[in-house]
């Protein structure tokens, strides 16, 4: 009994923290889009609905094709000694552009590609804040 309760806690705890990095990506975005207004529009309709499925997709991307990608892409990457790598980030907010059409949209490349870095400078502060709490809290970080 004392099992399955525990493997209940631990899938709380982690829809939690889905919720949590979720709703950190979704901050992250639009402030973002706030300060790079002419490079990053996210419709602002329906409450931060397209905020949001803007988000979900770029967390569900970065989990399922960026590690692809970046395997894929390990010889320019190396070359250029990692100057490469944002170009990934900035092709994973151009799918969410491509499938949020007119919702979620980028425009230029140079500033765009700043808006990428920043946004993974800040996922990176975010899901470290969210790991040292949960280590505080539950007393392990995985």
């Amino acid at each position: 009994m004392a099992s399955k309760k525990v493997k209940t806690t631990l899938f709380v705890y982690k829809i939690f923290d889905l919720i949590i990095k979720i709703v950190g990506y979704t901050l992250i975005l639009m402030g973002t889009s706030i300060v790079f207004e002419n490079t990053l529009y996210i419709d602002n309709t329906n409450y931060g609905l397209w905020g949001i499925l803007a988000a979900i997709l770029v967390f569900l991307l970065n989990k399922t094709i960026k590690p692809f990608l970046v395997w894929l892409t390990i010889p320019i990457t190396g070359l250029t000694m990692g100057l490469f790598y944002p170009f990934i980030n900035l092709f994973i907010l151009k799918i969410v552009s491509l499938i949020l059409a007119g919702h979620f949209e980028i425009y230029g490349i140079w500033f765009a590609l700043i808006a990428s870095v920043l946004i993974s400078i800040m996922n990176i502060i975010v899901d470290d804040i969210i790991d040292k709490g949960k280590a505080e809290l539950y007393g392990s970080s995985d």
